[in-house]
């Protein structure tokens, strides 16, 4: 396939990645702050709106070999060295047309928390499940305003139910680990702030609802004795890694 295929528009572009991937029986999903503006039109226009540098998506180890196939025929550049060294975990791909990184993390998303996604990449597409992306957003403990941005679209615009923000999933995820629990209910307050102080906010009662109905979920789930166990350290030991830690390029938020 001609490079000049290759869409300026990051959404774009990351949709025909899926669907060629998906025609090749790859399950690939698009993550990170592209996924967002795919699903939110809040992230479409201002005070959201917002410029997206790379493109990350969500992908199989075991289908290595097959992602790089789908990637060298969309005409991108495989990072050879990169991929060499950290291919069982996350490859990148190049996008000669437009200056463009596509980042593909495998099997699981390291950064200040981690989260396994294998079981569900055929959840949906063409991106992860919402309530993924939520967690992503709300992860970051040194949170920057794309961050902020993206987790107010994401409340503005997607429902309670499973197939959107899905408080009850969102709890019991939480309920088993206590660092990720500090770092979302940390968050959470910050995407609160943030969204209360931004001017011309469509929905902006409906964020402050949706962080109510989230912290409500949250507070009531019963904790695992591993939760238990840990909250007694409490913050006294830290509880998240910095993305330099985990995976060392940081992931385009």
């Amino acid at each position: 396939m001609s490079t000049a295929t290759l869409a300026a528009d990051p959404r774009s572009e990351a949709t025909r990645i899926v669907e060629l991937a998906s025609g090749r029986g790859v399950p690939v999903r698009v993550m990170g702050g592209v996924a967002v503006g795919l699903c939110c039109p809040s992230a479409q226009r201002p005070p959201l709106a917002r410029p997206y540098r790379d493109i990350d998506f969500a992908g199989r180890s075991d289908q290595g070999r097959q992602i790089t196939a789908v990637f060298e025929s969309a005409g991108y550049e495989a990072d050879a060295e990169f991929n060499a060294l950290h291919g069982r975990h996350r490859m990148f791909f190049w996008d000669p047309v437009n200056g463009r990184e596509a980042d593909v993390f495998l099997d699981r998303f390291d950064m200040c928390h981690t989260f396994d996604f294998r079981k569900r990449l055929e959840l949906g597409s063409p991106t992860l499940p919402v309530a993924d992306l939520l967690l992503f957003k709300l992860q970051v403990v040194e949170t920057n305003e794309k961050d902020c941005q993206d987790a107010v679209a994401l409340l503005a615009d997607q429902s309670l139910g499973a197939d959107g923000l899905d408080p009850p999933g969102i709890a019991r995820f939480l309920a088993a680990d206590w660092g990720w629990w500090r770092t979302v209910t940390l968050v959470l307050d910050r995407v609160e702030s943030y969204a209360q102080g931004l001017s011309g906010l469509a929905h902006g009662s409906r964020v402050i609802e949706n962080i109510c109905a989230l912290r409500a979920a949250i507070d009531a789930e019963p904790k695992s004795t591993r939760w238990r166990v840990r909250a007694r350290v409490g913050e006294k030991k830290r509880w998240y890694q910095t993305p330099e830690d985990a995976h060392g390029p940081t992931v385009e938020r």
